[in-house]
């Protein structure tokens, strides 16, 4: 044979060794390549990788009826290497036998990523030794002759060819190439009916190998070439994806995905690949972890922009192929979003539900008018039951203060207090508790988020609202600029900073411009002004992350009223994150329609 072989061993549709074949390419910068993939299949396959970064599928019929088909994307080393021929005018072929029955193989192989540690000549190496363990397929002797077949005409015709094919395949070809050469030329399909199909974008979500974040980033660095590409790291990139997906969070919820969160996503994302027996995270695992370590509505981030292919055509020029993850693997595990009931590809399901957006961008926030703003019923409900819960909790608070532990005599009053009983068990003698009644109610509740201080000015929406029945408190709060975070048409999404509630309602008004306030330093000391002026019950309740300063225990008592403090880390951060956003509506009429935008 005249010209000269490289051939390098590669797995479909993994971005570490796409990035092996181009190196290679470089490298060698061969006068032909050949690929294994269906000779019978080149024409449509030439024309799909020619049309990236569109993404293409071609699909058949098997024997039985069955429809196989063939995503043609980026980040798969097979697709590479032909697109790399394509770009340079080399000749390129595909060498592998068109074959109907293929069963699925599931060896065990390291993962892929090790190629940035251990090197790509050492990967391959070792998986090697793995196949070398395991039983050889009948159906790959007649793959692995037609591939010795075409790679003994083309290397008789050119210089250097370089050949890609699946590392079970490598050794299997080579013994064959060594050998002498057979008489006759294996049989083989030359023909199949099949057609090129683009890839519908709902689709590109789900069935791509690599998630799109992925496929992107090798996009990026093949055209740069070079050091980008030996630089090229997924567990970079999931990095770079939590960050966006972070920035973005926080655009849609105005809340912080904080550095501590993130710092617990990836222990925990890596864990989870590790004892799966892989070294580095797949979405499936970065998305679990993200939902953990933050909430749903971060891990729908991280999913939006990991699975969003930006290159589409709204004239692909082929007919559209809409493919789901069933079409191409048999198993799948299921990740729903609880909020958001989004999911993505490897191993999950797309589910229908999707959220309204805007038809322009900024068409919701020029269409609100704020005249006639009221609530969310819902959220209203939720917000005076947390209220009636720290009423509650205030109360027991003060009866556990008020409470006494006694030696038994002749009564158990309240109970055995056990505690106290353990602690003097020496004694040989039994503790009661005595509990005292709590005398009044809590008749005006101030729960503060944000102090707002230093003139951050991150709340400088301040109002008063009066409950609409007898069911609802007055209600007096500063927060987020009404109007700038639009969710819906005619729906503000706001955050409080801090809130004023006060049983029965229709008393309290103008709060924040009332002047006999103005002895207060901040917006919180206002609303606790307000709390012990309006407050018909002997108990004021304020929720905050400091005390109130001793001014206002004094202020308290000189009205008769007593001050009893909550500390803000007491409570559950969870629930505080529920009750703290909530949203504003452009009028009544919007309520007919806003749960389609607020679920």
């Amino acid at each position: 044979m005249a010209g000269q072989l490289t051939t390098v061993p590669v797995l479909h549709g993994r971005l570490e060794l796409a990035v092996a074949v181009r190196q290679a390419l470089d490298a060698t910068a061969p006068d032909c390549v050949a690929v294994e993939l269906p000779e019978t299949l080149e024409k449509l396959v030439l024309r799909g990788v020619a049309r990236l970064p569109l993404l293409s599928v071609v699909s058949y019929r098997s024997a039985e009826g069955r429809p196989i088909y063939l995503p043609l994307e980026p980040a798969d080393p097979f697709v590479e290497a032909i697109r790399w021929a394509l770009e340079r005018k080399v000749p390129v072929q595909l060498v592998d036998q068109d074959v109907d029955a293929y069963g699925r193989h599931a060896e065990r192989l390291p993962d892929p990523y090790a190629v940035r540690r251990l090197g790509y000549p050492r990967y391959v190496e070792l998986c090697a030794e793995a196949l070398a363990r395991g039983t050889p397929d009948p159906v790959d002797q007649g793959r692995e002759e037609t591939m010795a077949f075409h790679l003994r005409r083309l290397l008789a015709l050119h210089e250097r060819v370089l050949f890609v094919c699946g590392l079970a395949h490598a050794r299997p070809v080579a013994r064959l190439l060594a050998a002498p050469a057979p008489s006759s030329e294996p049989l083989r399909r030359v023909r199949r009916e099949a057609t090129l199909y683009h890839l519908a974008e709902a689709s590109s979500r789900e069935t791509l190998a690599e998630p799109a974040y992925l496929s992107l980033a090798f996009e990026e660095a093949r055209r740069a070439g070079g050091a980008a590409l030996d630089a090229l790291d997924r567990l970079a990139e999931q990095v770079r994806l939590c960050q966006r997906a972070r920035a973005a969070y926080h655009d849609s919820t105005g809340e912080e995905a904080s550095v501590q969160a993130l710092s617990v996503l990836f222990r925990f994302a890596r864990n989870y690949a590790l004892v799966e027996g892989r070294l580095a995270p797949d979405l499936y695992q970065l998305l679990t972890a993200a939902r953990g370590a933050v909430d749903d509505n971060f891990a729908y981030e991280v999913y939006e922009l990991a699975t969003s292919w930006p290159h589409q055509s709204a004239e692909p020029g082929l007919p559209v192929l809409a493919l789901s993850l069933e079409d191409l693997y048999e198993n799948s595990r299921y990740l729903r979003f609880h909020r958001t009931q989004r999911t993505r590809r490897h191993r999950l399901l797309r589910l229908v539900r999707q959220r309204a957006k805007e038809k322009q961008p900024g068409e919701w926030r020029r269409s609100f008018k704020g005249e006639a703003i009221c609530s969310y019923p819902p959220e209203d409900v939720v917000i005076e039951g947390y209220g009636d819960f720290l009423k509650k909790r205030a109360k027991g608070m003060l009866s556990a203060e008020q409470a006494r532990t006694l030696p038994f005599t002749s009564s158990l009053l309240d109970g055995i207090d056990l505690r106290e009983t353990l602690r003097n068990w020496h004694e040989g003698r039994l503790y009661v508790r005595e509990a005292r009644a709590v005398r009044g109610e809590v008749g005006a509740v101030v729960v503060i988020f944000d102090e707002d201080r230093e003139g951050a000015e991150r709340y400088p929406w301040t109002t008063t609202w009066q409950g609409e029945h007898e069911q609802e408190s007055d209600m007096a709060f500063y927060a987020t600029p009404l109007g700038e975070q639009m969710v819906g048409p005619g729906i503000s999404r706001c955050e409080y900073g801090g809130f004023l509630l006060c049983y029965p309602p229709g008393r309290m008004f103008h709060v924040f411009e009332d002047p006999y306030f103005d002895r207060a330093e901040s917006k919180p000391e206002r609303l606790l002004l307000a709390a012990i002026d309006y407050s018909l019950e002997k108990l004021v309740l304020y929720v905050g992350p400091r005390p109130p300063r001793t001014l206002f225990r004094s202020l308290a008592e000189r009205f008769g009223k007593r001050l009893v403090f909550i500390p803000l880390g007491d409570l559950s951060p969870v629930t505080l994150k529920q009750i703290r956003a909530f949203h504003v509506l452009d009028g009544h009429p919007v309520r007919a329609y806003a749960k389609r935008y607020l679920w």
